[in-house]
């Protein structure tokens, strides 16, 4: 009777293993208004960090066609797409949008800077599967100037907060927080430096969380 080489059963388990990893990622796309650098901070993640094996970043789409975000974007090497907004009602832009989508069959959108609340119809299109990150807490403190309230109140900490995005203004499920210390800070730029180092980590953290293993 033939022995049988081990190795082969090696090589078939790392095969497996590769095809397993393939199956299992993610597929994403960000949407932006601006220069997007959460946006670069998972882009970079997705490329040769934490997120490499558990997502594919398949478009990034941004409301304004002169967005920073998309330049670099483009320059890493990713899909963007772009229509502008203004002018549109929301239920009608959010329409073209979900059109725009259809050809790219997505698990998850990270919103990331994007300047926009979405409508009813396009958040039940993708239910528990929008994802938005918030420089605060949700429940303190909803909708824009989030670092400029924590400045003016003169906080001594605030925190990230990554939340699914349901009908609400920053009201759905919270899948993450972090705190920022904000001791000794003495401007809103200061503010916003120490709040943006903790999002940049925070979302792919985030991300790889709830994507592993989905």
């Amino acid at each position: 009777m033939e022995s049988v080489n081990p190795d082969n059963f090696k090589r078939v388990d790392s095969e497996l293993a590769k095809i397993d990893t393939i199956v299992k990622k993610q597929r994403i796309a960000i949407f932006i208004s601006g220069r997007g650098s959460n946006m670069k901070a998972i882009l970079e993640q997705s490329q040769s960090g934490i997120l490499k094996d558990v997502v594919e970043i398949v478009l990034v789409f941004s409301n304004r066609p002169q967005a920073e975000g998309l330049v670099t974007a483009k320059a890493l090497g990713f899909e963007t797409q772009a229509m502008a907004s203004k002018g549109w009602k929301r239920s009608q832009f959010d329409q073209k949008v979900l059109t725009c989508l259809e050809k790219y069959p997505i698990d998850y959108i990270c919103l990331a800077g994007y300047k926009r609340i979405l409508s009813p119809a396009f958040v039940r299109t993708y239910p528990k599967r929008i994802i938005n990150i918030h420089p605060a807490d949700t429940k303190l403190h909803q909708g824009l100037g989030a670092y400029e309230w924590a400045y003016e109140k003169q906080l001594k900490e605030t925190c990230i907060t990554i939340h699914y995005v349901d009908e609400g203004v920053d009201t759905g499920t919270i899948l993450a927080q972090e705190r920022v210390d904000l001791e000794g800070v003495s401007s809103l730029e200061e503010v916003q430096a120490r709040g943006l180092a903790v999002e940049h980590k925070l979302y792919s953290r985030t991300l790889y969380t709830l994507c592993d293993g989905a």
